[in-house]
């Protein structure tokens, strides 16, 4: 059985991740992208699928493990009855192909040791031909192959590399693994301790460009290196997350693939990368979306691959039990055929993000926006599928048609504030009537709150957005009591369930239930002190905190009565959301916060 979702360590080199359990053992690794099928799918099944552990024979949780200060060096530690040893594991930073380098030192005493190595491809069910050469042991089977470099002499048993060795003080022994398309030349191993070094001395660097001064450094820094490490740095492309198909519900069917770039997370990632220093990459995830959603506007999907491709197909591998049994396993996503409204305001806003932090003027930004503008006008005013891509009935989300409306402003504001060309008078027209129209049909005079979608009796935390992006100010009383609604509505032992699944007869048309969500429980600490309760939302933030693993990680959710990790891991749109509360928090955001606009009379506008 894989290990806690919340026991993983996460590992990579900015092509793609590995999950290192705290038994030491290697259990996901897609080769050579986070997209590509796994070599190591024990997370999602068994040993038989793939993992590679590295330990004290007598195996076991590890005592204690740590990053190597703000890097992606993983340090794990054992105390046994023989003595303490030390295993250190990196992906360096590559341009060529994959390396995975593990060092095991000896501490003190004499510890045997034992590695076992099984690679299986194409998500655990291809078996690799494996020999063992002078050295080193290679695994072929159709496209992929794999050089395994050892100190210690190998062996192979049931298709798996083995290996038994005691380590002493002092002692070093090193381990690397490299890939390498099957038809290509073996490429040459790393010298294990020059590729530990190159690969302090990237994070090192990279870290050299933080801008951050506010309270939880250590917390912001972790989740940006994070974020980082989920980065596919060929194209700027940021993954959802490092995995497929870890479970929402435990041995539920809400499992789905997050190895791919979500449109609506590009603004958040955008505020959270420039409002911390990182200039660079915030410039390389705006040149990726303006790829991806270059085109027809009418044919804009939520989501895109990591080089910007359109094709996702969802499929499910059988093979695989899932995690504790929670089947399917799925690969792809078919929620890319969906119509969420969302996405256009989200994508507007992110470029205009882009254009208020002065990044680089791009006159392909403003031409996108026009023709993304052009079907947003058409289209605004229809029933749509909502950013948690519900698989019910299609409805006039809140938070879709608050999006329209930001996106409409921020093309106004394009005209107003940078003089770009465009029908103001138009835009702004747009603007006011879906402003009234959401204040209107979404907004229930009774409770005193916006509600899911116009008529609903549920709620939905997106909602805690409205003032985030300037749709109505923070003091608004219906801000107000739509941040208290949302709180005592969705929260589940203190944190934020994204919807009730079960509210109007049952919104997203799926079985089963789900855990708290991570990033919303986010936005309500936004929340909660953009609307003066400070100390409310300071302590919710530290019980986030809290939440995190030993080594400063996060998933998409939790289950809130027992702890566990739920969904993806590590997840993007978690640890955005830990750096924008911390900013926000601490003031840090104010600069780049839109400012709440009154609907106007267009009357004595412009064209």
């Amino acid at each position: 059985m894989a290990s806690r979702i919340e026991d993983y360590g996460l590992l990579g080199d900015l092509h793609t991740a590995a999950l290192v359990g705290a038994d030491g053992s290697i259990d996901w690794l897609c080769l050579p992208r986070f997209d590509s099928p796994a070599c190591f799918a024990a997370l999602l099944g068994d040993d038989g699928h793939g993992c590679w552990r590295l330990g004290p024979a007598a195996g076991g949780r590890c005592t204690r493990r740590r990053y190597r200060g703000d890097t992606l060096i993983l340090e794990t530690e054992w105390e046994t009855p023989e003595g303490t040893v030390r295993v250190t594991d990196a992906m360096p930073p590559r341009d060529g192909e994959a390396d995975l380098v593990r060092v095991v030192e000896g501490l003190s005493g004499r510890v045997p040791m034992r590695t076992v190595m099984r690679l299986r491809f194409g998500y655990g069910r291809v078996e690799p031909w494996i020999r063992c050469h002078d050295g080193h042991l290679s695994a072929i089977a159709g496209p992929d192959a794999a050089w395994l470099d050892a100190d210690v002499p190998l062996s192979v048993e049931d298709a798996a590399a083995r290996a038994d060795f005691t380590v002493a003080a002092g002692e070093r022994v090193a381990f690397t693994l490299v890939h390498q398309r099957s038809h290509e030349d073996r490429p040459l191993p790393p010298d294990p301790l020059e590729a530990l070094e190159h690969t302090e001395a990237f994070w090192t660097d990279w870290m050299g460009a933080l801008r951050y001064e506010g309270e939880w450094g250590e917390a912001v820094r972790r989740s940006l290196v994070t974020l980082k490490a989920l980065t596919y740095h060929p194209t700027g492309g940021i993954a959802a997350a490092a995995t497929t198909s870890l479970p929402e519900d435990l041995g539920g069917v809400r499992n789905w693939d997050y190895r791919f770039c979500w449109l609506r997370d590009a603004a958040f990632v955008l505020q959270a990368l420039l409002g911390t220093g990182f200039i660079s990459e915030a410039d390389a995830w705006r040149q990726w979306l303006l790829r991806a959603a270059a085109g027809d506007p009418a044919e804009l999907q939520i989501m895109y691959g990591l080089d910007g491709r359109h094709w996702l197909p969802e499929l499910e591998l059988d093979w695989l039990p899932g995690y504790e049994g929670s089947a399917p396993v799925r690969i792809g996503n078919a929620a890319t055929g969906q119509f969420q409204l969302d996405v256009w305001g989200e994508t507007l806003d992110a470029l205009h993000l882009a254009r208020d932090a002065d990044l680089e003027a791009d006159q392909n930004a403003w031409d996108l926006q026009k023709a993304l503008l052009h079907f947003l006008e058409d289209h605004w005013d229809e029933p749509d599928d909502s950013l948690w891509e519900v698989r019910g009935e299609q409805r006039h989300f809140v938070h879709s048609k608050v999006m329209a409306w930001a996106g409409f402003d921020r093309a106004v504001r394009a005209v107003e504030d940078y003089g770009l060309d465009g029908p103001v008078r138009r835009l702004r027209e747009l603007r006011d009537r879906v402003h009234a129209q959401v204040c209107e049909r979404g907004f229930d005079p009774e409770r005193g709150t916006f509600t899911q979608f116009y008529g609903s009796n549920g709620l939905d935390a997106a909602l805690l957005l409205i003032p985030q992006v300037g749709f109505l100010p923070w003091d608004d009383p219906r801000v107000v009591g739509t941040v208290e609604a949302v709180q005592r509505e969705l929260a589940r032992d203190g944190f934020l369930l994204r919807y009730d699944p079960d509210a109007d007869g049952g919104v997203d048309g799926l079985p089963g239930d789900e855990g708290v969500f991570l990033a919303c429980t986010f936005w309500l600490v936004e929340g909660l002190h953009g609307i003066g309760r400070e100390r409310e939302a300071h302590d919710l933030f530290e019980r986030l905190l809290g939440v995190r693993n030993d080594l400063g990680l996060l998933s998409e959710e939790l289950d809130a009565a027992t702890g566990r990790h739920l969904g993806n891991t590590p997840q993007a749109y978690s640890h955005v959301g830990l750096v924008n509360a911390a900013r926000h928090l601490s003031g840090a955001h104010r600069a780049a916060e839109p400012r709440a606009i009154a609907p106007q009379d267009p009357s004595h506008e412009e064209d």
